[in-house]
């Protein structure tokens, strides 16, 4: 569904994302994990074209994005979940939803609504709190909110940015068993996250990054037998291993 293909980035005189490929098939979850400036983030903004210093191809179901304007990237069934949740916090939850829409004014009502069905099915706290502000919301209500409203723009592939960033353990663990409930029901995945525990447990294949550059490639159950992934991002010390 995705692919890259020698990816480098720039800002300004700054090299960084350096010769990134890689792919995502179709209904998998794919993780990348990296440390603070490892570029997970800048690779997220490269496949949205928020980058304009950027060299290489990116394809998605067949067809080069690498020049369209974020706006058509969107609309070609890509969706993006930002660091930090970023909900309109003055407007009500149901406004962020059908923001999340925005640009699915072609489609019919009533699959909008189905949509919309579906995603109160998934956090039933939202349909609860549909005409509450969304900046009154607790950090983990927020980030369904991000989520939701990232599906309401009827994604093929979703991109999530840290879900789980600042939030409690529970509120974590149902965050990613909802992700895997949203593979199940077709769509793609794409997560940046440094919960490299959690998001090995729910992915099929993941990549590291390390200084823009990718080091590790493979299957989850390998990236977490990797000595280098348990030691930096496994929180487990190179002496348990023997």
């Amino acid at each position: 569904m995705l692919r890259l293909t020698n990816i480098n980035c720039y800002y300004g005189t700054i090299h960084c994302l350096k010769n990134i490929s890689l792919h995502v098939d179709e209904r998998e979850i794919v993780v990348l994990i990296g440390g603070n400036g490892s570029g997970k983030t800048t690779l997220l903004k490269a496949i949205l074209g928020r980058l304009p210093l950027c060299t290489g191809d990116i394809l998605f179901d067949g067809r080069s994005i690498s020049m369209l304007p974020t706006a058509h990237i969107v609309a070609s069934g890509i969706a993006l979940v930002p660091e930090g949740r970023q909900v309109f916090s003055s407007l009500s939850v149901m406004d962020n939803l059908v923001l999340g829409a925005y640009h699915r004014v072609s489609a019919s009502t009533r699959k909008v609504k189905q949509d919309l069905c579906a995603v109160f099915d998934l956090f039933p706290v939202l349909s609860e709190r549909k005409h509450q502000m969304a900046g009154t919301l607790s950090g983990g209500e927020q980030q369904m909110l991000a989520i939701a409203r990232a599906l309401m723009a009827a994604p093929k592939l979703l991109l999530l940015d840290e879900p789980s960033m600042g939030l409690a353990p529970m509120v974590v663990k149902s965050i990613f068993a909802t992700l895997a409930t949203i593979r199940q029901r077709g769509t793609t995945i794409l997560l940046v996250e440094q919960n490299a525990k959690k998001a090995l447990a729910i992915a099929d294949r993941g990549y590291v990054l390390e200084t823009g550059k990718i080091i590790l490639q493979g299957t989850c159950d390998e990236l977490a037998e990797n000595k280098t992934v348990q030691t930096a991002y496994l929180g487990r010390s190179r002496q348990s291993f023997h």
